[in-house]
């Protein structure tokens, strides 16, 4: 029986790209509205100091991210939205060209790196690991919390705790929140979320995406034993899976994870989502 108090409905319109309703206030994850059959390439190791912790031997080639779906809602479908929750800027399936539009007199949450190359929006705030802003939206009081994340190599991103007195607290006495994942696999220092926060609702990157270079094949977002770890780790009420289609570097589609998640035990706190619709995930 979850403790948090209030509602929470999740619109996932691609990717990872979801607007989480909050008793009100909408927070959009990282905003892509590309159309099916966008392709861009990745040369962005020139940014990666240390690509011998990875594997990489020498410089990899350029990569192909390539889309075969379009999103669920328009650009002009987009309820008024008050945050923006951007896990990273420089990877064009949680940034694309058209997602940018939504950043502009904004209030926006992202990596420091980010901030710095979104400049001169004055709405944005780049975040540290663990760092805690507050942030008055829609007319409450937020806090929120940069989470660790192992993605890419040379980039940053971040995951995203959100806080608000309104949540109320669970048993043992920790803040409800709710967590977006950002793109990472995962890592033992997300295990240290249990200490602070109850995790009510989880919105996690999933799909197993897969990037390719000569020395092997670099895994760098969640699978399905990896969210389901989490899962069990955190204690989380519900999660609700996204960025698992749409893209060809994704190897774990809905039908895979939720075959993981049955083996897995969890399905009974899994949430799925018809995109472009508004659903319920939690009403308090």
């Amino acid at each position: 029986m979850s403790t948090f108090k209030g509602n929470v409905s999740i619109t996932h319109i691609t990717t990872a790209t979801a607007i989480i309703n909050i008793d009100g206030v909408r927070f959009l994850t990282d905003p892509v509205f590309c159309p099916a059959g966008s392709e861009y390439v990745y040369d962005g190791w020139s940014k990666a100091p240390n690509l011998g912790d990875f594997g990489f031997e020498g410089q990899p080639p350029p990569g192909i991210l390539r889309s075969f779906e379009g999103p669920a809602l328009q650009l002009h479908d987009i309820p008024p939205i008050d945050a923006v929750l951007l896990s990273h800027e420089d990877h064009v399936d949680n940034l694309d060209p058209l997602g940018r539009q939504l950043l502009d007199g904004r209030h926006v949450f992202t990596t420091p790196d980010g901030a710095h190359n979104l400049q001169p929006r004055p709405g944005v705030v780049g975040l540290r690991p663990w760092q805690t802003v507050s942030a008055r939206l829609g007319g409450k009081d937020f806090r929120i919390t940069g989470t660790p994340c192992k993605h890419f190599p040379g980039g940053e991103v971040t995951g995203f705790i959100v806080e608000c007195d309104s949540f109320g607290v669970n048993e043992a006495g920790l803040p409800n929140v709710v967590y977006f994942s950002g793109d990472t696999v995962w890592i033992d220092e997300l295990a240290e979320i249990k200490n602070k926060w109850h995790v009510s609702v989880a919105v996690l990157n999933l799909g197993n995406a897969l990037f390719e270079h000569p020395n092997g094949v670099l895994q760098i977002t969640f699978d399905g034993k990896q969210a389901a770890h989490l899962m069990r780790v955190l204690n989380v009420d519900q999660m609700v899976p996204i960025h698992f289609e749409s893209w060809e570097h994704f190897t774990e589609h809905q039908a895979d994870l939720a075959k993981v998640f049955d083996d897995e035990k969890v399905s009974d706190r899994v949430f799925w989502l018809t995109p472009g619709e508004e659903t319920p995930v939690v009403v308090g």
